[in-house]
């Protein structure tokens, strides 16, 4: 179904929105909105509405909606002073006021998938004879996301934690993420695992993929990896985006109030991993994001059971606990955005702030939030994906 409103115009089965029949890029969460208004072609849809149909039933605040409802002003080319397409009816909801009209497909058109919406596995074959599961899906210039701390190419693609966020890269980038080695489907054999051999895993996909220089999303513990492989391969590396991220591992640096303890860490994953309901696994994943939802909880524990075993859990910590790049931070001459919540509890936000003073001519962004997993919801959302956007584009890739 194709509807046409003012000088706008949306194929929901394209997933592709178009004003003035050229096409706009907005994010997924704005198109599911604007479709929202354009669906009841006049009629009110309210918060609730825009909550169960946008947001998945999840609990956003005001501010949320309202910055969706903004971008997706902007993007039709409206305002909240005019209000001449997307009227606020206060205390109510939002009501599309422009005149709607629909185009029904043929039906012996060929259906083209939304690019965002699908993903295709591969393998690479990497160090002590890894095999190194990697995705690719989205449409546009090449993003490489690094792996990271138990990630699952199939479990991440349907979770309510992580698929948002898969989409909001893919939307303007063929995304590029892998399964790091002992997790996920890649080899599940950990010997010989360390900070470069994970480097190893990345160039492993970036060469199955034919990919010259790119830039890379690189989260939590993929960090400290996505900067070694900058400091090794430099010619390679177009731009860095660093999400909650760390130069010294916890092992390695000196403890502090708000960092949580490497014991702490291992004796939840050894006293509840695999075991359905653990309270411990709750509480291990309750330091990951705790403001997310019972659904996003339910979906993090299963990802995180499923995709490791038990010693595999605590080894791979272990590891990554001692990872360190702070003496190379110097020579890292990408581009570097270093994004860090303010509030984390798994990584501190000190940490953060010593990668981007030490990178040249970083640039540093403070989220407001306590969750080191970047959850939807959040106010601090729109800003994570603005700021990785904006960035990305002004490398010109």
């Amino acid at each position: 179904m194709i509807y046409h409103f003012a000088n706008c115009s949306i194929d929901a089965e394209r997933h592709e929105f178009l004003r003035d029949k050229e096409s706009v890029h907005v994010e997924p969460q704005v198109f599911e909105l604007l479709r929202a208004l354009v669906h009841k072609q006049g009629r009110l849809v309210t918060k609730d509405d825009l909550v169960e149909t946008v947001w998945h039933g999840l609990n956003v605040s005001d501010a949320t909606i309202s910055a969706r409802i903004n971008a997706a002003r902007k993007a039709v080319g409206d305002n909240g002073k005019d209000q001449a397409i997307i009227k606020t009816i206060h205390g109510l909801g939002f009501q599309l006021i422009a005149d709607v009209t629909t185009d029904q497909k043929e039906t012996s058109q060929v259906r083209v998938l939304d690019p965002v919406g699908t993903q295709t596995i591969r393998f690479a074959q990497s160090s002590h004879n890894t095999k190194i599961a990697f995705a690719k899906s989205g449409t546009g210039p090449p993003l490489v996301r690094v792996g990271h701390w138990l990630s699952h190419l199939e479990l991440d693609w349907q979770s309510s934690v992580w698929r948002p966020l898969l989409e909001a890269l893919g939307s303007k980038h063929t995304l590029y993420r892998y399964d790091q080695r002992g997790t996920g489907l890649s080899s599940r054999d950990l010997d010989g695992a360390d900070l470069d051999a994970f480097v190893a895993d990345m160039k492993a996909v970036a060469d199955a993929s034919k990919l010259d220089k790119f830039p890379i999303f690189a989260a939590s513990q993929a960090v400290p990896v996505a900067i070694r492989f900058a400091e090794q391969y430099p010619e390679r590396v177009s731009g860095l985006v660093l999400y909650g991220g760390y130069a010294q591992g916890r092992a390695l640096r000196a403890k502090s109030p708000d960092d949580v303890d490497e014991d702490i860490v291992l004796g939840l994953i050894k006293a509840g991993w695999g075991k359905a309901d653990s309270p411990f696994v709750n509480a291990f994943s309750s330091l990951f994001m705790p403001d997310a939802t019972v659904e996003q909880m339910d979906s993090f524990v299963r990802m995180q059971t499923e995709t490791v075993t038990p010693p595999n859990a605590a080894r791979l910590r272990q590891i990554i606990d001692r990872f360190s790049v702070i003496d190379i931070l110097p020579s890292i001459s990408a581009p570097t955005l270093v994004i860090h919540a303010n509030c984390d509890a798994v990584q501190p936000s000190q940490q953060g702030r010593i990668i981007a003073s030490e990178i040249p001519n970083a640039k540093y962004v403070s989220l407001d939030s306590r969750n080191h997993v970047p959850l939807p919801q959040e106010d601090s959302w729109t800003r994570l994906i603005d700021e990785t956007h904006g960035f990305l584009e002004s490398l010109n890739v």
